[in-house]
């Protein structure tokens, strides 16, 4: 097993939990969502573009990220350093699936906060 691939112990092979674990985190769909709205992004203008995650957590997230083949993370050999990152082929097929979600939540999101209160209050 590589050392970046997550398996469920109870079902090592289920390739669900294996993607789900690293793109339904919180940040991961922020990122790839940030950078099919913007296009090609340095690392500064990514955290500009979602300003409650860290650096330590963006940092991480892109690693990921970029291990799994949905971004690319491309140097220019200048003083200083310039990285660019981008969507890959693989992330922009997975796009229209999140595009779908936020729709989704959307459309939902009022009713689902109704029915929490109604949860807590205990109606």
């Amino acid at each position: 097993m590589l050392k970046m691939e997550i398996r469920d112990a109870m079902f090592p092979n289920c390739p669900i939990r294996n993607v789900l674990s690293r793109v339904g985190d919180k940040w991961s769909m922020l990122i790839l969502f940030t950078l099919r709205t913007n296009g090609v992004l340095r690392f500064n203008e990514l955290k500009l573009n979602i300003p409650d995650i860290s650096q330590k957590m963006l940092s991480g997230t892109l690693k990921v990220l970029e291990a799994d083949g949905l971004i690319t993370r491309k140097v220019y050999p200048e003083v200083p350093p310039r990285v660019e990152y981008s969507l890959t082929e693989r992330a922009n097929t997975l796009i229209p699936l999140i595009e779908s979600l936020v729709q989704w939540s959307l459309n939902n999101l009022e009713d689902i906060i109704t029915d929490r209160r109604k949860y807590l209050v205990g109606d």
